[in-house]
């Protein structure tokens, strides 16, 4: 990644930014002014004031500061070839205010001050923003959607359920998963046992083959269910706010289960167009939602990282060890994308099926009594070095030539496996 020092610049700008306005500090180099306004946040308002700003610095880069690294006013920025975007914590901010602000007082413009300070001061510690290709980003976006609206998905059926405990958990036992049409299809046409104690047995036949459930003995036994089941409660003042409740969260899950079905056509097409598809194809366990996150993890910009062990920093994945005195301790890294994280750790538990040497390490450490989340961030923590091999070199991930290199160098990994 290239490296910036402040001379590369002809002016530093802090931008402390809100909903409706961002306050803005000019500091150009090599002087000692310092220059304040205010833009509001409208697409006209930040584009006229980045055409002044390369009005009266021509030919010029201009370094930004500011406490994104997306975002809608990173979107707008992020277009114009003159400005240098630069992300600072927000918790460096705040620390650096409070070191030379014991009072606590907080202001916009000062905050915009202190980004053009730690940017002078510390620039070559800052990350650049510097976008993916248009395909990479927007794979990006749709990856981390999906999983948002997956999660949504999730809470949802748990209010569902909840709410069917209260009046009809009948309904819970004859469909065991619930992220599904025939379960949401099933409660809007009969939200109540009474309901559905009312329709005939060809009608319900009829709805479970329309719904591609074919197997005769789950039907039956569903129909038997419904047949002998009692009414958990008759009470109206139970029932009628309670079904009432359950047919907007059904009409909510579906048009959620809908959303995620459309984000995975566009993923599955975004991903197919990419060159190191065949790379993220290769990894035990990744399958059609983790392989393309993990692309996304990657990126296609080889020259991002220095190491793997930049990314295992990154993501949060590498461990932070802390110092004091004689006595040293290490801990969860606590500021990472967490989306980045959450991709990484939820592969590694996935690759314990379908690796052998994952699934040895994890039989290995859990021997040692380590925990199991403990042990699957360490196997990510591995992963990562491996796939940013395999990233490097543009090959895809082999098995077989893994577990040949663990021999060579005399692995306890493999000795282990054999032996459990």
């Amino acid at each position: 990644m290239k490296a910036y020092n402040v001379d590369n610049f002809a002016v530093l700008i802090g931008m402390d930014w809100a909903d409706k306005k961002h306050d803005i500090c000019e500091h150009p180099t090599g002087t000692n002014k310092y220059h304040y306004t205010v833009i509001k946040h409208t697409p006209e308002a930040l584009h006229e004031w980045a055409m002044d700003i390369k009005q009266r610095y021509p030919e010029q880069k201009i370094a930004i500061v500011c406490e994104l690294k997306k975002g809608p006013l990173i979107y707008a920025l992020a277009k114009y070839d003159h400005l240098t975007l630069f992300s600072v914590n927000p918790c460096a901010v705040a620390k650096y205010r409070q070191a030379f602000t014991p009072s606590g007082a907080k202001d916009d413009p000062s905050d915009a001050f202190l980004q053009v300070e730690i940017l002078t001061l510390h620039m070559d510690k800052l990350s650049v923003i510097e976008p993916e290709s248009v395909a990479m980003r927007t794979l990006s976006q749709l990856v981390e959607y999906r999983r948002s609206l997956v999660q949504d998905s999730v809470d949802l059926s748990n209010k569902i359920t909840a709410t069917l405990k209260n009046y009809y958990p009948q309904a819970l036992e004859w469909f065991k998963e619930k992220d599904t049409y025939i379960f949401c299809d099933f409660i809007q046409k009969w939200p109540s046992l009474t309901a559905v104690k009312k329709a005939r047995k060809q009608t319900l036949l009829d709805f479970f083959e329309s719904h591609n459930s074919h197997y005769s003995t789950v039907n039956n036994a569903r129909l038997d269910s419904i047949k002998n089941s009692m009414p958990l409660t008759l009470d109206e003042g139970v029932i009628v706010p309670n079904q009432m409740l359950v047919e907007v969260l059904i009409t909510q899950f579906k048009v959620l289960l809908k959303g995620i079905e459309k984000l995975d056509k566009a993923i599955k097409s975004a991903y197919k167009a990419q060159q190191d598809k065949k790379i993220f194809d290769s990894l035990p366990g990744a399958g059609p939602q983790l392989a393309p996150r993990l692309l996304v993890a990657f990126g296609s910009n080889r020259a991002r990282y220095n190491d793997a062990a930049e990314l295992q920093k990154y993501a949060g994945i590498a461990p932070v060890i802390e110092r004091s005195g004689q006595k040293m301790w290490t801990h969860w890294r606590y500021s990472c994308p967490t989306f980045l994280r959450q991709t990484f750790v939820e592969w590694a538990g996935f690759s314990i099926r379908y690796s052998f040497w994952a699934k040895a390490y994890y039989e290995q450490q859990k021997a040692k009594g380590k925990p199991h989340n403990s042990i699957i961030r360490s196997l990510a923590f591995k992963w990562i070095r491996i796939v940013f091999r395999c990233w490097k070199t543009n090959t895809p991930y082999d098995e077989s030539t893994y577990l040949a290199a663990l021999k060579r160098r005399g692995s306890p990994l493999l000795k282990f496996a054999v032996n459990s």
